[in-house]
């Protein structure tokens, strides 16, 4: 039997759920794998308040270094969240040859480059598995199983809080504040729901998923990012008359000679695999030249997934001999700021004669052409809602369109992207 050490840098509810399924099922798990795990200190800003169940006071500390200077700890599980200090903890335990897991998307994507390089210098390990859609195997799928793939396309839902604000809207025909209240009280979303509803949660996740996928560092900063807080109950209504349901998707692809890399709202055909993902479950939808398409999905928070994912990467941190590294292109590929994608546009105009001809022609302009178009009666303010749906056009054409129109003949109410 194999005894591995470590340390535990935060016992929140992540920490504390790593804790507790280690010392409720390690015992199983030393079985299966010849790994036994023993953890010697855990990091706490108050050994009298902490998050973990039954601690032993002599494995609580709260001088970092009783973890990263250690020479016995061999594996360092960080939970602290945020990006620093995490970044620097994490950074100085691979310097010290230990091995780091961790969970933490924003540290992660925002220090990519070092960590790894790090990682490389001293040959420690840096896993995250759970860093990425919970206890959805997603980075291990990329980098092992499907190792012998030109990955072309990565769609996912990322982000369990918008994926249950989206579900219930469309299930009760809600507004988007009213599901988000009780999504506060129910504790899926945050008092600050900003990370997750603007889509800065699924973006770090994005540049994760990118970097190691295409090969090609994909930073935060590049990603295309755009949130739910403009959707509202009418937008699903008229894409579920028109066979769309609507998902807030984190959205990778290899075009050969850039990538794309965007998170925003997506109309999704009723029949897509990813349209059925209701809730706050995560599901991920890949696309490999060989393997052709694939689809994971599961939980993609909570401490108990989470830490199944994290006990998932201390196991295979102890058990090989050499640590798994993305592998980066030696000539990388651009991220696109512009892409191709169909629309769906609705507008209030005035219900006259010619409206609907200038709206069209300033689409035609910039070469894009409608596929579908739905109008409904004009209200008592004499304006009539215009649905349309745009055959496959350019990002930034589509922007100068917009743009373009008469504010005092038609209004844009929102664009959405659609996704075949």
């Amino acid at each position: 039997m194999k005894e591995i050490v470590l340390g535990l840098l935060g016992l929140g509810n992540i920490g504390g759920g790593v804790w507790d399924l280690i010392r409720e099922f390690g015992d199983e798990t030393a079985k299966r794998t010849g790994v036994k795990l023993r953890v010697k200190k855990a990091l706490v800003l108050d050994k009298k308040i902490h998050g973990g169940k039954e601690v032993p006071d002599e494995v609580l500390t709260t001088d970092k270094n009783d973890i990263l200077e250690d020479p016995e700890i061999q594996i360092v599980c960080e939970f602290l969240g945020g990006e620093q200090p995490a970044a620097s903890m994490m950074l100085r335990a691979l310097e010290n040859g230990k091995s780091v897991v961790t969970a933490n998307k924003m540290a992660l994507s925002l220090h990519f480059d070092e960590l790894r390089a790090m990682s490389q210098k001293t040959g420690a390990g840096l896993y995250y598995e759970a860093s990425v859609g919970g206890a959805i195997p997603i980075i291990n799928a990329i980098q092992s199983p499907l190792i012998a793939n030109h990955l072309e396309q990565i769609m996912g839902i990322v982000n369990g809080t918008t994926n249950y604000i989206l579900t219930r809207m469309a299930a009760e025909g809600a507004e988007y504040e009213t599901v988000l209240k009780d999504a506060q009280r129910l504790g899926l979303a945050e008092p600050d729901p900003t990370a997750d509803v603007e889509g800065y949660d699924a973006a770090y996740k994005l540049s994760i998923l990118g970097s190691i996928g295409f090969h090609t560092r994909v930073r935060v900063e590049n990603v295309y990012r755009e949130g739910i807080t403009k959707v509202n109950s009418e937008d699903i209504a008229f894409g579920r008359e028109m066979g769309y349901v609507l998902k807030l998707l984190a959205i990778g692809k290899d075009n050969g000679e850039s990538i794309e890399a965007r998170v925003h709202p997506v109309f999704l055909p009723a029949d897509h695999p990813l349209a059925r993902v209701d809730g706050s479950l995560n599901a991920i939808y890949l696309y490999g030249h060989s393997f052709k398409d694939m689809m994971l999905e599961g939980r993609g928070a909570g401490d108990a997934p989470t830490a199944s994912a994290i006990v998932g990467d201390i196991i295979q941190a102890a058990q090989n001999a050499v640590h798994p590294m993305p592998v980066m292109r030696e000539n990388p590929l651009p991220v696109a700021d512009d892409w191709y994608s169909k629309y769906f546009i609705r507008m209030k105009a005035k219900d006259e004669p010619g409206v609907l001809a200038e709206v069209a022609g300033l689409l035609a302009k910039e070469k894009i052409s409608v596929s579908a178009m739905m109008q409904k009666d004009a209200g008592p303010d004499g304006k009539a809602t215009l649905i349309f749906i745009t055959h496959s056009a350019p990002e930034k054409a589509m922007q100068r369109a917009m743009n373009s129109l008469n504010p005092e003949i038609t209004k844009v109410e929102n664009v959405i992207r659609v996704e075949e």
